[in-house]
């Protein structure tokens, strides 16, 4: 293979400055919508979505519809922005449905390949952020396989309990996998019951969806369903691993500032030579896990053949990375960090929650030794 070969397989690991330009639009308005005292505020009510936030991120910055393509009402872009939007929230950990819905729910129809009919109706109605859909599926599952499939259908006619399901309470329409096929459900129908559960994470909350006579609208059979669910799940966990990488690089900055300005014994406590080989380690930790991030999503958008071995090593790494930052800004805060107040709890809940999505670190770990035939760690 000749260099200019290999150079035009390689992935590409830097921001293009389209990137950049959406990262701050979506930082500007997180800034102003999502600040800390906010998202605190919003786990403490009832209803931990902002409708006004999402539809700001959805309408007026166009997310929702960052994967779908031009001809289907969408901004005809590619995972690389979404991983952009989704750095950005992880940042700020706002409560929004963009994972759930405009990226895993959104790639699992885009993987049917409809141009028309219902699932193309749905794709447009997601992208214009006038409906929000989730695939119902136990957030833990890393496939369709490993979810079950704990529906059945007869005749149209949907039965079954799932979850815990993210984000189903602030869902309209749920996608649901069965033996018969994939399904479109609608939320308010009869039959459908979203119940709350308590979560760890406050800011992504979960809700088993109980179907009891419930019907739908079919969209695949069961083999082209079940492989576009594999598809949704497979983005998913690509893309989470960038949530997880702006979660982490939030923990590490806040983390360095606090430590600055804390002093003890006349001195800032991040001058002790103990502190700093801590945050020194977790910034190393920190940019590799923006190497396995964007790997990932770059896999993703180019649909290189390489994409689930990408996504294992993102997920793999960037899981145990996001928890150990989230875990060290606690730490090192002090009194500070331990208080409801003050936001690090959030972070490290939601560090302690993604790194159970879409498949445990151990089960993508697994899959790393399975797809390059080593024994398994």
């Amino acid at each position: 293979m000749t260099a200019q070969t290999e150079a035009a397989q390689a992935p590409d690991l830097l921001y293009s400055e389209t990137e950049e330009d959406l990262r701050a639009a979506v930082r500007s308005l997180l800034a102003d919508r999502a600040d800390a005292p906010s998202v605190i505020a919003r786990t403490e009510s009832d209803t931990p979505y902002d409708p006004e936030l999402w539809k700001a991120l959805a309408t007026g910055i166009g997310a929702a519809g960052l994967l779908v393509p031009e001809e289907l009402g969408g901004q005809g872009a590619t995972h690389r922005e979404a991983a952009v939007v989704l750095e950005e929230l992880g940042r700020s950990v706002a409560p929004a449905p963009f994972l759930t819905s405009s990226v895993v729910a959104t790639e699992t129809l885009l993987a049917l390949g409809a141009q028309d009919g219902p699932a193309a109706e749905l794709l447009a109605a997601l992208a214009e952020g006038r409906q929000v859909a989730v695939v119902a599926v136990p957030f833990a599952a890393a496939s369709a396989d490993s979810a079950g499939v704990p529906v059945s259908a007869v005749t149209g006619s949907l039965d079954g309990t799932l979850g815990p399901v993210a984000d189903a309470a602030a869902a309209d329409v749920l996608l649901v996998p069965t033996a018969d096929g994939l399904y479109a459900v609608a939320t308010d129908a009869p039959g459908v019951r979203v119940e709350p559960l308590v979560a760890l994470d406050l800011t992504r909350p979960l809700a088993t969806v109980t179907l009891d006579g419930a019907t739908g609208t079919r969209l695949a059979d069961a083999g082209a369903g079940r492989r576009a669910t594999n598809r949704g799940l497979l983005a998913g966990a690509g893309l989470l691993a960038s949530e997880q990488l702006g979660l982490a690089e939030w923990c590490l900055t806040e983390t360095v500032r606090h430590t600055r300005e804390r002093h003890q014994f006349n001195r800032p406590i991040g001058s002790f030579q103990a502190l700093k080989h801590r945050m020194a380690q977790l910034w190393l930790e920190v940019v590799s896990a923006r190497a396995a991030a964007r790997n990932a999503a770059d896999a993703l958008a180019t649909g290189s053949p390489d994409t689930p071995l990408a996504v294992a090593v993102a997920q793999a790494y960037c899981s145990k990375v996001a928890v150990h930052a989230g875990e060290e800004c606690v730490q090192l805060h002090g009194g500070i960090g331990m208080t409801w107040e003050h936001p690090a709890h959030l972070y490290l809940k939601r560090a302690k929650a993604d790194a159970t999505a879409y498949g445990t670190a151990g089960r993508h770990r697994d899959t790393v030794a399975a797809l390059m035939e080593l024994p398994a760690p």
